[in-house]
């Protein structure tokens, strides 16, 4: 746990509970936020929109089940979640819960001389719980706890080793001291690591049932939160209705309810587009393929595409079979091998570019870094150059072989999806062609969430995996999954080098920007070098809109989901 200095707040909590309990008479709050504009009372007839995602959820927080997230958590969360501030489509932080984000420029953020900082959060007088408790700064204690509690490995976050100690000044300010220069300390309790949790609620079973805390009723049917929307019904593997928050600190919704149906089968989710039954999409799970059938056929609404993420191919890095996959000059030519352009033409329809490297080219960041990046363009003899310079020779049979005869050949993996299915078997093909023998295996979803299973594969997994710069601490040494850690890291390869691990160490430790892009271009260098994961292309991430929704898009920004704004969703009078 953390060393803070808590204070206890109980007479000022009481007293914000009562005048917030008082001020609430079910009328519509004005928005706090500059995007954000007075609600009007709601019509006779309530706004109402239904949505649709591949996932089944089963929680309203998604730590609870760790890896394997079902698609479109992101979303429903930001739905019933506030942090104290969230990325907008921009993938800039705005205030929610707080009354500002911590910047230099503010003085909320201070550095001093030997490294070590300050941030400050200032909690809104208005920020309550759906319930209507204020959220103080004892919910930020309770949350830090949980967030780096070893018997809680699901909750675990990657900010809590920079963080010295936490110091709560009063019921809605609270000071973080820092070891070290971190550049994400502005997004701490933030959806980017982890919302705030209701201390009301959840303090007391945390500490005396720790080992139950997850079967907690309170993470589904009683679900508290502090979003725009709260639960009024969950239907377990079917859907979950949602209802306005009048409380919500950014003001009440102009939507009255949001119903999300989880529909797992693609050409389902398409059909209750095509048939008016849906409206909306959040998450990822349709296909290009599909996306264009929509866009081709449907008359009330339309497909926002934007891309974001990328997909990669992870090697096993620790005690791999075969062996020579911990050599670069393998993984070097069994890139060269893979016609990635020709995938992004037949998988993704041409949307999106061939990865490079894991900044897309629309990030600021790119034109500074681009000159550093290590390219492989598709070259078949190259490629078999490669091999036969690690002592492989082709056979009669079209097979590749060592000097003991042994035939190369190689596992891979991945989940189940169309884009990943449709990568994995292409690239299986491009590499039997040269003559490397290849073993597929999808994932099974029973699997999906066993870290032992994922992490100790004996080749390669080709996975989506998010690809904004502060990512890049998934390479890190530290972030490998073993069993010393119960398998809790994020690094898919589980590589571990001390030059890379120096370098990410100074990225996140250097807060100007031009010093940060720096080190950033030796990253990029780095992995791109040593082919650490093999990427294959960007990925394209559509959301089917509805023509009589307002203020609702795809994610376009790092870090955002369709519902960043959704207080701003509005429906016009065009019947569905």
């Amino acid at each position: 746990m953390l060393v803070r200095r808590r204070a206890r707040f109980a007479g000022l909590v009481l007293a914000l509970l009562f005048a917030g309990c008082a001020g609430d008479t079910g009328s519509a709050r004005t928005s706090t936020s500059p995007n954000s504009t007075s609600v009007e009372p709601p019509s006779a007839a309530p706004k109402r929109i239904i949505a649709g995602v591949m996932g089944v959820h089963s929680t309203a927080n998604s730590k609870t089940i760790g890896p394997g997230r079902p698609p479109g958590f992101d979303a429903l969360e930001a739905l019933v979640s506030a942090g104290v501030a969230n990325a907008d489509d921009h993938g800039n932080l705005r205030p929610q819960l707080a009354e500002a984000v911590p910047s230099v420029d503010n003085g909320l953020w201070t550095v001093e001389p030997d490294g070590r900082m300050q941030t400050t959060w200032k909690l809104k007088s208005t920020a309550l719980w759906q319930d209507g408790v204020p959220v103080t700064t004892d919910d930020l204690l309770l949350t830090a706890d949980v967030s780096q509690d070893p018997d809680l490995p699901n909750f675990r976050d990657s900010s809590a080793k920079y963080i010295e100690s936490m110091d709560a000044r009063d019921a809605q300010t609270l000071v973080v001291h820092w070891k070290r220069p971190f550049i994400g300390a502005d997004s701490l309790f933030t959806d980017i690591h982890i919302v705030p949790l209701p201390a009301h609620i959840l303090r007391q079973p945390y500490e005396e049932n720790k080992a139950n805390f997850l079967e907690l009723p309170y993470w589904r049917d009683e679900f508290v939160g502090s979003g725009p929307f709260k639960v009024r019904e969950w239907q377990l593997g079917t859907k979950v209705v949602l209802e306005a928050n009048d409380r919500y600190v950014l003001g009440r919704p102009k939507v009255d309810a949001v119903e999300v149906r989880f529909i797992p089968d693609p050409n389902a989710l398409v059909a209750n587009v095509l048939s008016g039954e849906i409206e909306l999409t959040m998450g990822r799970g349709l296909s290009l393929e599909q996306t264009i059938q929509v866009r081709d056929e449907w008359r009330n609404g339309k497909p926002d595409v934007a891309y974001d993420s990328w997909i990669a191919i992870y090697p096993q890095m620790l005690n791999p079979t075969p062996s020579v996959i911990l050599d670069a000059r393998f993984r070097r030519a069994m890139l060269e091998a893979i016609d990635r352009q020709e995938m992004v033409e037949t998988i993704q329809h041409g949307l999106v570019p061939v990865a490079d490297t894991i900044l897309a080219p629309t990030e600021p960041e790119y034109p500074a870094v681009e000159s550093s990046i290590v390219r492989y363009p598709f070259d078949v003899a190259l490629a078999a150059q490669g091999l036969e310079a690690l002592g492989y020779s082709r056979g009669p049979d079209g097979w590749y072989r060592s000097s003991d005869g042994e035939r190369l050949a190689v596992q891979i993996r991945s989940t189940p999806g169309d884009v990943q299915q449709k990568g994995m078997i292409s690239v299986a093909d491009y590499w039997q062609r040269i003559g490397v023998a290849v073993e597929t295996v999808e994932i099974p979803p029973a699997r999906a969430n066993d870290r032992p299973y994922r992490y100790t594969r004996p080749g390669f997994e080709l996975q989506r995996q998010p690809n904004a710069p502060e990512d890049i601490e998934r390479y890190h040494s530290a972030q490998a999954p073993v069993p010393e850690n119960n398998f809790t890291g994020t690094s898919k390869s589980r590589y571990m080098n001390a030059d890379l691990d120096a370098l990410i160490d100074a990225f996140f430790a250097t807060i100007p920007t031009g010093a940060r892009v720096s080190i950033f271009a030796q990253i990029v260098h780095h992995i791109s070098d040593q082919v650490v994961p093999l990427p294959l292309f960007y990925d394209a991430n559509a959301a089917l809109v509805g023509n009589r929704l307002q203020n609702v898009a795809a994610r376009h920004g790092r870090n955002s989901t369709e519902a960043w704004n959704a207080e701003l969703w509005d429906v016009s009078s065009q019947s569905r």
